[in-house]
């Protein structure tokens, strides 16, 4: 294997939640670039059609609530009889929610919780099967520098995108062995429209986190797509249970 040849996805599927926007859909690009086939999965039709559209042959749209864990089974061998069986997973969906720790209710603590944590770990499951029979597999879930650090304001989406954190070293150790590779990429900030709305109403805030990240800049989704290129890659053959932050150096910075 030349090193080239070492970060290509050819013959290989991935299924990546929360695929039609943002960070999911720049993976998606990245990842067909490199020659695989991606199935995008998100609540919303329209946006999955609009993001396969821009992709290409191969990407496939694939309406699914990663929530709705009894419909995971069926979600997985929908998406396998799209594309073929599944040797890449991306569990890239998620909701936030900016609350106080004393001002967030149970109920939206639960609700992030159900999304990022509970339908990761389902449809982890019902995609595992497949990729321990075939010896060989890369799931990647999608942390953050609130899984590495605090941040105020997020308890909720902090303890979710932590969870992540022990997720992929329990996996590690019990699908390693069998092929199967687990990691995390923790993305920093990463320009978007969603950041850029959040930010351009908050200059301090924005100040703040350039003032902490030592290459002075946001950065873009392919960023995180590449990285995830390389994770599913046979470059890291022999990586697993790692988190790999992609943040320009904010989890060091000071």
């Amino acid at each position: 294997m030349n090193q080239l040849s070492a970060f290509q996805l050819h013959n290989q599927t991935a299924l990546i939640t929360g695929g039609g926007t943002g960070l999911g859909l720049g993976m998606a690009r990245c990842l067909a670039e490199a020659g695989a086939k991606v199935v995008l999965v998100g609540r919303r039709t329209s946006e999955l059609e609009r993001a396969a559209a821009e992709i290409g042959d191969a990407a496939f749209p694939l309406q699914g609530d990663v929530t709705d864990t009894a419909s995971l089974p069926s979600l997985v061998q929908q998406a396998e009889q799209l594309a073929g069986p599944i040797s890449i997973l991306i569990n890239n969906a998620g909701i936030h929610l900016k609350k106080l720790a004393l001002d967030t209710s149970p109920e939206e603590f639960l609700q992030v919780l159900n999304t990022h944590v509970i339908g990761a770990h389902a449809l982890t499951c019902a995609v595992l099967p497949g990729m321990i029979a075939r010896g060989h597999g890369s799931v990647i879930f999608i942390a953050s520098m609130a899984s590495l650090f605090g941040i105020p304001r997020v308890i909720a989406y902090s303890a979710a995108k932590s969870a992540f954190i022990g997720m992929v070293r329990t996996l590690a150790t019990e699908v390693s062995g069998d092929g199967v590779r687990v990691n995390a990429i923790a993305p920093g900030w990463i320009d978007s429209d969603m950041m850029r709305k959040a930010l351009d109403s908050d200059p301090a805030r924005r100040d703040k986190i350039l003032a902490r990240t030592p290459m002075g800049r946001f950065g873009e989704a392919a960023d995180i797509g590449y990285a995830a290129v390389y994770l599913s890659s046979p470059a890291a053959k022999f990586v697993t249970g790692t988190v790999l932050p992609v943040d320009g150096g904010v989890s060091i910075g000071f």
